[in-house]
């Protein structure tokens, strides 16, 4: 790629001097050397100086029974991040937010927890089903 179509600011921003574009992707390697790709830079969350990736903590609510599907976003609260959930209970699940705060006690570190877990009838999501955050970050910032 040589750049944005008529967009230097935005190249310059993206592509190295020596010509290496960053995608803004976070990834992984194991052993082996295999990469995988494990989330995006942009979404991550910055909580008490420790890095949160947001599919880590859906992941963990996504298996609760009672759940339909889980989006989660950082909202800026003046020194960090704050971790909020929304969550999509699976009909008739009678799931509460303590139920799955509890839930993520027994999973993930006291900082990837949520400092706020919503209950929505439905997240904001594509056609195919995928998760819309830029919504879901906007529904943050009104709490």
């Amino acid at each position: 790629m040589l750049g944005y179509y008529r967009e230097p600011e935005l190249t310059r921003e993206v592509i190295t001097e020596d010509g290496w574009l960053k995608t803004g992707d976070l990834a992984r390697a194991d052993a082996t050397g295999r990469m995988f790709l494990v989330g995006r830079k942009k979404e991550l969350i910055i909580r008490g100086g420790f890095n949160v990736h947001p599919e880590e903590v859906e992941a963990a609510l996504n298996a609760h029974p009672g759940v339909s599907v889980a989006g989660v976003v950082g909202r800026p609260n003046g020194i960090d991040e704050d971790v909020i959930a929304f969550v999509e209970p699976r009909a008739g699940a009678g799931v509460t937010a303590a139920a799955l705060a509890a839930h993520l006690a027994a999973r993930l570190a006291g900082y990837k927890r949520p400092s706020r877990i919503v209950l929505v009838d439905a997240l904001p999501a594509t056609p195919t089903g995928k998760v819309l955050r830029a919504r879901i970050r906007e529904l943050a910032k009104a709490l």
